[in-house]
């Protein structure tokens, strides 16, 4: 991997431009997107709408469930909840692409469960914490909504956080931002970081090994911290390296909450080495950690392959099973 061309123009690898504002020029027309399916036809094992969160930030969500639970009308049936996160680097996508929609639809299937996929300001014209505020947000309009969806199936008991690369950031920083936030009726049991993306301003070993990585090398990675940070900061601040000073405060309250936590990466990403980091750590402030470490995949491997999908949802059903039964 690392004997492959390095990449020397970033925003030309991700099509964009910088504008002398800061804003950036996005150019993703190589990203098909994808529009709700809530037609509960036969044919359509996935049902999906879009629902407003703030109408002011143009914020939304993409709501899934599996069609036989609308259908069926046995609204004795609760499902556990999925907060699923996108990944882009902060910077890129959306909940409508493609790539996302499917990969949530085949996870509500295979879970049986409801997967709500919100979506959240993007910088540099919203650097962070608008993200995290965006997820916050998303959970409170979960707890309150009136949603027939949500009020008929949704087991408020059940609910995970989980997200893919910046998703999984935002899924690991929301979960420790809630532990002080009244969300009840929702009870938090636990995380599942998929690939999460973090950094640090010195190199680790896997992103030395893997420099030349032609998924998401760490001179991309360079842009979207740059992008996404507050301003002044380097990559050594606590919303990109999650280990610095020791770790935040609030891990030890996520193991006294008893959450569970799943780490998911490939042995191919730049970024595997901070992923190994981040689990070693929750597992010394007392978090019961799963890690699901695969050879040869590369950065968001299930989400760019879709016959890599199977083996990784049995293995988030196995933890939301066992997580939900203590």
């Amino acid at each position: 991997m690392s004997n492959q061309t390095p990449i020397t123009d970033p925003y030309a690898y991700l099509n964009i431009v910088k504008n002398q504002d800061g804003s950036i020029t996005r150019d993703l027309t190589n990203f098909p997107r994808a529009s709700a399916t809530p037609d509960p036809s036969p044919l359509n094992p996935v049902v999906s709408k879009d629902i407003p969160v703030n109408n002011s930030k143009s914020t939304y969500l993409r709501l899934y469930i599996p069609t036989t639970t609308v259908t069926n009308g046995d609204s004795s049936q609760k499902l556990p909840v999925i907060v699923y996160y996108h990944g882009g680097g902060f910077i890129l996508c959306s909940v409508d692409f493609q790539l996302f929609h499917d990969f949530n639809s085949t996870m509500a299937r295979d879970l049986n469960a409801i997967v709500v996929a919100p979506s959240y300001r993007l910088a540099p014209e919203h650097r962070l914490p608008a993200a995290y505020e965006d997820g916050i947000e998303s959970l409170d309009w979960i707890r309150k909504s009136d949603d027939d969806w949500i009020r008929s199936h949704a087991d408020f008991t059940n609910v995970y956080l989980m997200g893919t690369s910046a998703g999984g950031n935002l899924a690991y920083t929301v979960g420790l931002r809630s532990v002080d936030s009244d969300l009840s009726p929702l009870q938090i049991r636990g995380l599942i970081l998929h690939h999460p993306f973090f950094g640090g301003e010195e190199r680790c070993g896997s992103e030395i090994r893997l420099v030349n990585d032609q998924a998401c090398p760490p001179v991309v990675t360079d842009v979207f911290w740059d992008l996404s940070l507050p301003i002044g900061v380097d990559r050594d601040h606590e919303y990109s390296n999650p280990t610095v000073g020791g770790g935040s405060e609030s891990l030890k309250k996520i193991g006294e909450l008893k959450w569970r936590v799943m780490v998911i990466g490939g042995e191919e990403d730049p970024m595997v080495d901070r992923q190994r980091d981040l689990a070693e750590l929750m597992k010394k402030k007392g978090i019961q950690v799963t890690e699901r470490f695969t050879g040869g995949d590369v950065h968001g491997a299930e989400i760019l392959d879709p016959s890599k999908r199977g083996s990784l949802f049995a293995s988030i059903r196995d933890f939301v099973s066992s997580s939900s039964a203590l």
